[in-house]
C-alpha cells in the first residue's frame, strides 16, 4: 500500500496492515421480524447522505455529465478501435470477453452475487444483522493485520474524508473467520468473509484486483483447512 495510506492507518487505527481496502456489501435482505428482533432490531442499510452533502452532489452534476460524455467518446474510441483491430488483436479481445463472461458465470455459479450464505442463525447471518449498527457508513475499510480482520469505518456515514475519520467498528480473529478470494484465476472486485462455521459474506472491493487480492494471491490458505462450501 502507498506510504500515505500507511501513515493514515497507523495514525487511526494504530497498525500497519499486510494489506487492506474499502469494500461495499450488497443490499441486506430483510430477515425473520423474530430474528432482527432478537438481534435488537438495528438498521439494515447505510445512513442515507444528509441534505447538505446531497446539494453539494447535485452542484457537481455538471461535472458529472462532461465525466459521462467523456465516457461516450471513450466507448466510441474502443468500438472504433475494435472495427479497425488486426487480426491478432481482435482474437485478443474475443479472448478478452470470454474471459469477462467466464468470470461473470463463475460469480453466480458461486454465489457471488449474494450478500451472504442466507443463514440468519450462522455468524455471518448474525454479523449482518449488526453490520450497519457499528457505523452508519456505506463502506468498510476491510484490513488484515497479524491474523486478524479488521474492519474499519467513520462512526456515521460521510461523503469525504472517511479515512481521516474511520476506527475500527469490527475485529474478527484468524480462529474465528478468515478472507478469501474464491475467483483467483480471474481479476475481480469480489471478497468473501468466511466464518469458523462455513457460513460467509461477500464483499465488493472498490478496485479490481485490489490490496487485498493481491496479499491472497502471494498468500494463499490451505484449503485442507476450510470449511466445506454450505
Amino acid at each position: 500500500m502507498a506510504s500515505s495510506t500507511d501513515r493514515m492507518l497507523q495514525s487511526r487505527l494504530g497498525i500497519t496492515p499486510d494489506a487492506g481496502a474499502w469494500c461495499v456489501i450488497r443490499k441486506i435482505p430483510k430477515p425473520p421480524s423474530d430474528v432482527h428482533h432478537r438481534a435488537g432490531n438495528g438498521s439494515l442499510r447505510p445512513a442515507f447522505i444528509r441534505p447538505l452533502r446531497l446539494l453539494a452532489l447535485v452542484l457537481a452534476s455538471p461535472f458529472v455529465l462532461i465525466l459521462g460524455l467523456l465516457l461516450l467518446i471513450a466507448s466510441g474510441e474502443e468500438a472504433l478501435k475494435k472495427w479497425l483491430a488486426t487480426g491478432e488483436e481482435r482474437e485478443r479481445l474475443r479472448a478478452e470477453e470470454l474471459d469477462a463472461k467466464q468470470r461473470d458465470a463463475a460469480i453466480v455459479e458461486l454465489s457471488l452475487d449474494q450478500t451472504f450464505d442466507g443463514n440468519w442463525h450462522g455468524v455471518a447471518g448474525q454479523f449482518l444483522l449488526r453490520w450497519y449498527g457499528h457505523s452508519s457508513h456505506h463502506q468498510r475499510f476491510v484490513a488484515l493485520s497479524e491474523g486478524r480482520i479488521l474492519l474499519a469505518a467513520p462512526p456515521k456515514r460521510v461523503s469525504f474524508r472517511a479515512e481521516s475519520r474511520m476506527g475500527v467498528v469490527a475485529e474478527i480473529p484468524a480462529d474465528e473467520g478468515e478472507l478469501e478470494d474464491p475467483l483467483p484465476a480471474y481479476e475481480n472486485n469480489k471478497l468473501r468473509l468466511r466464518f469458523e462455521d462455513g457460513s460467509w459474506i461477500t464483499l465488493t472491493t472498490e478496485e479490481t484486483r485490489s490490496s487485498l487480492h493481491e496479499h491472497l494471491m502471494r498468500h494463499p490458505t490451505n484449503p485442507e483447512t476450510k470449511n466445506t462450501e454450505s
